[in-house]
């Protein structure tokens, strides 16, 4: 059942349009918050109660209500639980195949792919391997963004599950490091379409105050393919040698031809968006779009507008995300690729680190959960948490730099327990792409962060295995003392991100008890691609 929350607003079908009401004095360009409020007052005011429709997409027109309606309570339920039973189980198990086979290079290091081919054993040479995935990355990662902006996006991430599927399984056949070299690059950028297509689709069919915890569940992957990874690699480690296939060619093999039937799967699965969406009843896809208009984010928006890019480019925030991207991705490259030579070298056997890589991944499953339930539980003091869990990667790095392994199973236990307490800042990377897709408005603006957000997080994954230098082993203190630096940082950003973010949102306040039409109570401009500086109804998470 759906109720009005306007007695004006007419009662449209799905399939038609409401009537449409052109704006031409609306001026979108107006970034300042002083320039909104002249626009939002004076004579034209009154235009601003009805929706431009100059500026919506035409697709979305043919659902979205002229002004905001009300769900009930037992229809929001159940239209999450069809959207949790259709999108969200591709979106986890996507991104869990992702880090899988790109992690797979983690396990093969210690499975004889570095006796098989002599080059990788310089470690030099074998922290290229992990680089060159993100050099990939950061070439097709503007092109990747603009793409899913206008092709359908499902279709376009089951196209990049094949090719990476048979990328990976294109590892088995190589016998030296420049084939290696060429299977990872292409693995790299096959898999750039991942992170901002789940970004997409989080802000797509999600509130604002579900994604961070729909964000975390596909991300906390990384620390589920720990997990099964480390088993199975235990298991595959198990495979006899002189065989016809080596371990590691095994794994490559395995795990390229089971994400290949994914890929299929996601194909016939997954709808390109609420409007597209055939697996749904008319009336539904409405309530769907109607879910998210609160967000102020938008579901899609083809037209492209010169003007989101200059913001983009001026927003502190834009600028925010991406240092707090190199920030943490930096140290969690470099500790992703040398953590089974790390933990080896606590004295540890090939087996026994092949198993407490699960218990890796088991740390960094409980740091995402946690983190998340805590904000939720804080009324979404995200910045706050985000600044809490460095505090412990301090203490861990601290640890490893300082005490040397003698020996003794009391400094191997201590040194392992600090190498777990070390990944506590992955909570950091989480919530702060939950933000990204809460926080940034524009279709085109939010291309341009995106963009610019993944371009960061391939310079610090392909920076990261740089600075553990082969001279440097089996401690890495240049490493970590990088490391150190970078979480210094963090925490500098995190705060100023806080700071001013509260800051516009106190502006707006301001701005909205001032002038009638800038509460847009209706959530009528919702779906008008306004980015979050030139909608005043918008409002900051942090």
């Amino acid at each position: 059942m759906v109720n009005r929350t306007s007695q004006d607003a007419p009662e449209v079908a799905p399939s038609s349009s409401p009537e449409v009401v052109y704006s031409s004095g609306y001026d979108a360009d107006k970034a300042d918050i002083t320039k909104i409020e002249r626009v939002l007052s004076g004579d034209d005011a009154m235009e601003k109660t009805h929706i431009n429709y100059d500026r919506m997409d035409k697709e979305l027109a043919k659902y979205a209500n002229a002004s905001a309606i009300t769900i009930t309570p037992e229809d929001d339920k159940r239209l999450k639980r069809m959207i949790d039973k259709r999108v969200l189980p591709v979106m986890v198990f996507t991104y869990f195949l992702q880090a899988l086979d790109k992690g797979t290079m983690s396990f093969a290091s210690i499975m004889g792919i570095r006796d098989d081919i002599p080059a990788l054993s310089n470690t030099h040479n074998y922290g290229w391997l992990t680089t060159c995935i993100y050099i990939g990355v950061l070439v097709v990662e503007y092109p990747t963004n603009w793409l899913i902006q206008r092709v359908p996006l499902a279709k376009y991430l089951s196209l990049n599950i094949i090719l990476w599927s048979i990328t990976l399984a294109c590892h088995a056949a190589c016998k030296s490091f420049p084939a290696l070299l060429v299977v990872r690059t292409l693995l790299g950028i096959f898999e750039a379409v991942c992170q901002p297509t789940f970004l997409i689709l989080s802000s797509m069919w999600y509130k604002r105050e579900e994604q961070a915890t729909i964000v975390t569940l596909w991300y906390m992957m990384n620390g589920g393919q720990q997990i099964v990874g480390g088993l199975l690699a235990y298991c595959f480690s198990l495979i006899p040698s002189g065989g016809p296939l080596a371990g590691w060619q095994a794994i490559f093999l395995t795990y390229g031809c089971f994400s290949l039937l994914w890929g299929g799967f996601v194909l016939w699965w997954l709808p390109d968006s609420p409007m597209r969406a055939k697996c749904f009843s008319e009336e539904d896809k409405v309530l769907m779009i109607e879910r998210v208009r609160a967000n102020q984010t938008g579901i899609q928006n083809k037209s492209f507008r010169k003007e989101q890019i200059y913001e983009a480019l001026l927003d502190p925030q834009t600028w925010c995300y991406c240092l707090i991207a190199i920030c943490t991705t930096l140290p969690t490259s470099g500790l992703g690729s040398f953590s089974q030579i790390i933990i080896k070298s606590f004295d540890f056997t090939i087996l026994q680190t092949q198993l407490l890589a699960m218990v890796l991944g088991v740390v960094i499953v409980i740091t995402l959960v946690s983190s998340t339930w805590i904000v939720q539980k804080t009324s979404q003091k995200n910045t706050i948490i985000m600044a809490i869990y460095v505090i412990p990667s301090f203490v861990g790095t601290i640890v490893l730099m300082s005490v040397k392994n003698d020996g003794s199973k009391a400094k191997q236990a201590g040194l392992l327990i600090s190498y777990y307490m070390v990944l506590s800042f992955w909570a950091a990377q989480t919530l702060a792409m939950s933000l990204l897709s809460r926080n940034i408005a524009g279709q085109t603006k939010k291309t341009v962060v995106l963009a610019m957000n993944f371009v960061s997080w391939s310079v610090g994954n392909a920076i990261g295995p740089q600075v553990f230098l082969p001279n440097d082993g089996p401690r890495y203190f240049t490493a970590f003392a990088v490391h150190m630096g970078c979480y210094v940082l963090l925490v500098l950003v995190i705060l100023f991100l806080r700071f001013n973010l509260m800051s516009r949102n106190n502006t707006k306040d301001r701005l909205a008890a001032e002038v009638a039409e800038a509460r847009d109570e209706g959530l009528v401009h919702a779906f008008e691609d306004l980015t979050d500086r030139e909608n005043p109804a918008f409002r900051y998470m942090y």
